[in-house]
């Protein structure tokens, strides 16, 4: 088995969240969502800008990535750009989405069971 390396921006955003307690499985949902946006870029993550932010949001909606799925990688951008980069004000570019309300099932009278 290989080991992975770990760059110092991925070793200072482990230790960022090892400072708050983050358990492992965060941690390594966090740095996948990292993951997955620097392959997108083509580049180092912390060298996105908001127009980056918002292609990858892009992205996500139309390759049908779910709201759940989405919102998370947004916590995780959200983190490294605040935490480990400094930069609070890429916050501003990211949208969370809502999970789409399900209707209740609703029988007619005749559905119902009698008892």
């Amino acid at each position: 088995m290989t080991e992975e390396r770990v760059t110092p921006l991925r070793q200072r955003m482990i230790d960022d969240m090892r400072i708050r307690g983050m358990g492992e499985k965060a941690q390594k949902s966090h740095i996948r969502a990292i993951k997955d946006f620097a392959a997108f870029l083509g580049r180092p993550p912390d060298t996105a800008t908001p127009e980056d932010l918002r292609a990858y949001q892009l992205h996500m909606t139309d390759s049908g990535v779910t709201p759940s799925t989405f919102n998370v990688r947004i916590v995780a951008l959200r983190f490294f750009f605040s935490m480990t980069c400094g930069r609070e004000e890429m916050k501003r570019y990211m949208q969370f989405r809502t999970e789409p309300r399900k209707l209740p099932v609703v029988f007619s009278v005749e559905e119902c069971p009698t008892s």
